[in-house]
């Protein structure tokens, strides 16, 4: 896709020279500054209520819940790279809750808003190849969300990929982490097997959703969410595994998954996936890296070092701050390999900030 077929959406009339940024930033290039995802309140009443709550998406009503994401999207200004996006997810297990038959998530009023599939792997031989089940009713309720957000949201605001746990976060979703931990080392070619047919339900997601929301069909753009082609990957479990384990089931199965996105960003959670660094930075395929340090560990400001390293071992990285922060970071990264998200009190603060980037860059 090229830049000139991006038409403009309601809420980001800008999308055109948006998507020419962020071509650059996947080519590795910069135009004037780095590439600055910065929101901030259109009014006093920014939100209207808990759009993006999971519980919402999988039991409320779909037009109520899409009636507040609008409300919430207009009263947003979408500064810099920032593009308009709802995320129709229903919570970090939801591929795990969709290839098992009778799977579904377990809630807890003491976990907030967070929710985990139930394990129903207990016999390998008999539970593989583990498919996708089309049939299953929150599979059905995903496409249906789809379907109707893409109505709601034409020519607004963009829809995102789905929380693509898959590879290896599946398979501990379904059987239990500490099960799982076991059997890596009792029956790895079990899991060779297991990791073959958990591979083959992530194209099988992608493409549904992808149709179910006519991201084919549409000249949309985002540049993290393409409707044609990117999204965030991750395997939580990784930090459970050391480099051979790394090496033999998840690294192949990322770099997979990669070739099918197009435009790769990976979610790299908690210290002890540092682990796998060096792999990580050496893939075919993942773009971006985006650490999350866990909570209590601080924030981007405090893994300075980390991330340029990691830049020098040749991949961008995702920056998360204030605007001061993203100032301070500013004088320390490589403005080409980098993308900041950050927030602002105004409009004009966020043109204030982008303006600063520009004369400092």
């Amino acid at each position: 896709m090229t830049t000139s077929s991006v038409y403009p959406l309601e809420f980001k009339p800008n999308l055109a020279e948006a998507a020419e940024r962020w071509e650059a930033f996947y080519a590795g290039e910069i135009i004037d500054r780095p590439l600055v995802c910065i929101t901030a309140p259109l009014g006093p009443d920014r939100r209207v209520g808990e759009a993006g709550r999971y519980h919402d998406r999988v039991f409320g009503d779909m037009d109520e819940l899409l009636d507040r994401v609008l409300v919430d999207a207009s009263r947003t200004y979408w500064g810099g790279e920032e593009i308009p996006a709802f995320n129709p997810s229903f919570g970090p297990d939801e591929i795990a809750v969709f290839c098992g038959s009778d799977s579904d998530f377990k809630w807890s009023k003491d976990s907030g808003d967070t929710n985990w599939s139930v394990p129903y792997i207990h016999d390998w031989e008999q539970a593989l190849p583990i498919t996708l089940k089309t049939d299953h009713p929150l599979w059905q309720r995903m496409l249906a969300l789809y379907r109707r957000a893409a109505e709601r949201l034409e020519g607004k605001m963009l829809i995102s990929s789905l929380d693509l746990h898959t590879n290896m976060d599946l398979l501990a979703a379904a059987r239990g982490p500490d099960r799982l931990c076991i059997d890596l080392v009792e029956r790895p070619e079990v899991i060779d097997e297991a990791m073959k047919s958990a591979r083959a339900v992530f194209p099988q997601v992608w493409e549904a959703c992808a149709e179910a929301g006519g991201m084919k069909e549409r000249g949309y753009y985002h540049g993290m969410y393409s409707m044609e082609g990117a999204a965030i990957l991750q395997c939580d479990f990784s930090c459970m595994i050391g480099p051979a384990m790394f090496a033999r089931w998840v690294l192949p199965a990322l770099e997979e998954e990669a070739r099918i996105v197009r435009h790769a960003y990976y979610h790299w959670d908690g210290p002890t996936a540092l682990t796998h660094t060096e792999a990580l930075c050496a893939s075919d395929g993942l773009h971006t890296m985006s650490y999350v340090p866990g909570d209590g560990r601080g924030s981007h400001i405090d893994y300075l070092d980390l991330l340029k390293r990691v830049q020098s071992l040749g991949k961008p990285v995702a920056f998360s701050g204030s605007p001061e922060e993203c100032q301070v970071a500013h004088r320390e990264l490589r403005p080409e390999k980098v993308q900041y998200g950050t927030w602002a009190g105004s409009p004009q603060e966020a043109e204030n900030l982008l303006r600063w980037f520009v004369d400092n860059t």
